[in-house]
């Protein structure tokens, strides 16, 4: 299947920036590379992209899309960003981009195993090759620790009671498609609460997916290195979709922005933690009207940026 990926906030995030015709970026969730071409197409021939993915999918259309020397591509998780930015032979760069939601292609090739509308193996994961799936989550971890993931990376007020059900329908035998773990969702949920705010299965699996791929751990180290290998005034974009990637995003700007530790009362600072960056948006952009009407995936897209001081 064709590699399909509407690129969230494309112009919002390229002209955020201020690319330089001759600059080093980095991509570091290659996707469908919609951000990738865009800044492709303002860079001269000294420029460059690295593109970062743990997909291969994502990878090989990138290869296939993209016929241009000026795209250096690494297949690597954006945890280790740094690393991967080194080991193709650079220290610093003038722009990162990271789009942390799941791509569309993921989601609509059914046997990833993402959607909880498509009938699929239990799977969920972006590096294919990695050894924790979405079948292992549902059916050997302990109904206490279900319940810790759907309450803190779904936000699933119903967790014990889904934890409970998913326990008790796996002790009759495995769980191993999507539908069948959605059905067991739904059917924990109170009637009156199954439909508020979209498929009652959304907040699991949205979980489930994110202990599979260690999402939220990836965040704030990325948020670091990134800076750490920006030039002066560099900046690093970051699109998020939920309010747990938001508020990490967020908090580990604040912390680069004002790292001082010392107390309140201190007269000057004796920690000498220093200024990393500024914050260039005080509040996130968001999606444009017209953009919310043709690319329905965008309508809770933050993009927030930074500039390295």
């Amino acid at each position: 299947m064709e590699f399909s990926h509407v690129s969230v906030l494309l112009n919002e995030t390229v002209d955020s920036l201020n690319i330089k015709p001759d600059g080093i970026y980095v991509d570091c969730t290659l996707g469908g590379a919609g951000h990738t071409s865009l800044v492709l197409s303002r860079l001269g021939a000294n420029g460059r992209v690295i593109g970062i993915d743990r997909d291969d999918d994502a990878l090989q259309n990138a290869k296939e899309k993209i016929k241009d020397e000026r795209l250096i591509t690494v297949k690597d998780n954006f945890e280790n960003l740094k690393n991967a930015v080194n080991s193709v032979g650079f220290d610093k760069v003038d722009g990162i981009i990271m789009d942390l939601g799941v791509s569309s292609h993921q989601l609509d090739v059914a046997e990833r195993g993402f959607s909880y509308i498509k009938d699929a193996p239990l799977d969920m994961r972006m590096d294919q090759t990695a050894p924790l799936t979405a079948y292992d989550v549902v059916n050997r971890y302990t109904e206490r620790d279900l319940a810790r993931i759907l309450r803190d990376y779904g936000e699933e007020r119903f967790a014990p009671k889904i934890a409970s059900r998913i326990c008790s329908a796996r002790n009759e035998k495995p769980i191993e498609t999507t539908l069948q773990l959605a059905e067991i969702i739904i059917s924990a949920i109170p009637q009156k609460f199954r439909y508020e705010g979209g498929n009652p299965a959304k907040r699991s699996f949205q979980a489930i997916r994110i202990e599979v791929n260690g999402e939220l751990d990836c965040i704030p180290k990325a948020i670091e290195d990134g800076a750490d290998i920006l030039n002066i005034g560099g900046r690093m974009s970051i699109i998020s979709f939920h309010s747990l990637e938001d508020r990490l995003v967020k908090n580990g700007f604040q912390k680069l922005e004002r790292p001082c530790t010392c107390p309140s009362d201190f007269p000057v600072c004796v920690c000498g933690k220093k200024q990393v960056v500024k914050i260039i948006t005080k509040k996130p952009i968001l999606p444009s009207e017209e953009e919310l009407q043709y690319n329905s995936r965008s309508h809770s897209a933050k993009l927030r940026v930074c500039e390295r001081v």
